[in-house]
Order: structure tokens, then C-alpha cells, then sequence
């Protein structure tokens, strides 16, 4: 059994407020950085939950405080998600290379089914932020180099980068 930290906050939720998950729940079958609908409250002050992938849950938040509020999540967190639309916020300055890559660019623009718009504070360095590559070499075959998905990503938001002059722009 592993150790669950985290840091006690008194959170506000409502009716209608996106939530997701921040620790799987084994008891309820509810996975880390699983999403829902606050549907209501019981006068016992538990909650009614609508899960994204149609279940109804209850809980008491006292008894599962991990819960945040699921309006905007990390690339790493959005992974294996689908969303209708997605913004990106790449900022060009203070994004560590560690962070802002070429992986980073693919997961989170790959997350918008039907849309994705990247907003940057200088769009004449993203495309070489984000085609940083971070891929590890093996010893056994030294020629892996940059996933080919994050090198079209990277010449796509540079061709685009061209035609816009704006800081969002949309792919």
C-alpha cells in the first residue's frame, strides 16, 4: 500500500461545478484525474456526482477530500482524455525544457477532438520550444530520435506561426 499526501484546503463547490478526482478511490472505482458534474447536495452534506463517463456517485467530502475543482488540468494529467476543445498555454520564457517539449506539445494538442488553440507569449520561439526533443536513446538501438507525430506537430505550428501574427492561434 502506497502513501497518499496531500496538502488540506478548504474548497468551495456548488451545483453544476466541474470536479475531478486527485487520488484514485478503489471503493468507488474512480480513477485519478477522473472528471464529473456536481449534481447536488444531501442535507447530510454529501455529494451527488455525475461521472464523465455516465455513473452517479455520492460522497462525503469529508471522507474524500481528494476532490479539486476540474475546469483546467495538465498536459500529463489530460493524458488518455479526449475533449471537445483544448487550450494550450506554452510560455516560451519560463517553461522548463524538462517540461516544454516536444512530448508535452503532442499530448496536449492530441487531447481536442475537435479543436485546439495554443496561446503563447512569443510565437517566434514555439515551434523551437516545442520541438525540443526528449527522447531517451537506448543502448541497444542509439539511432532513436524525435517521435515523428511531435516533429509534425512542430513543423505545423511553425508553418501557421508565419501566416499569424497574433499570440493564440488556432490549429
Amino acid at each position: 500500500m502506497g502513501i497518499i499526501a496531500y496538502r488540506a484546503q478548504e474548497k468551495a463547490f456548488s451545483v453544476g461545478d466541474r470536479i475531478q478526482f486527485t487520488s484514485p478511490n478503489n471503493e468507488l472505482k474512480i480513477a485519478n484525474r477522473e472528471l464529473g458534474i456536481v449534481e447536488e447536495f444531501g442535507a447530510d452534506g454529501r455529494m451527488r456526482l455525475k461521472l464523465d463517463g455516465g455513473r452517479n456517485v455520492s460522497i462525503d467530502p469529508e471522507q474524500h477530500p481528494h476532490i479539486d475543482h476540474g475546469y483546467a488540468m495538465t498536459s500529463y494529467s489530460s493524458q488518455g482524455q479526449t475533449a471537445e476543445r483544448v487550450l494550450v498555454h506554452v510560455d516560451t520564457e519560463l517553461g522548463a525544457k524538462d517540461l516544454v517539449n516536444n512530448r508535452m506539445a503532442y499530448v496536449a494538442i492530441s487531447r481536442g477532438q475537435n479543436d485546439a488553440q495554443v496561446f503563447t507569449n512569443n510565437a517566434g520561439k514555439l515551434a523551437d520550444v516545442l520541438a525540443r526533443d526528449v527522447s531517451h536513446q537506448s543502448a541497444l538501438e542509439p539511432q532513436i530520435g524525435i517521435a515523428q507525430p511531435a516533429q509534425d506537430i512542430a513543423k505545423a505550428l511553425h508553418s501557421e506561426l508565419s501566416l499569424a501574427a497574433e499570440l493564440g492561434i488556432s490549429l
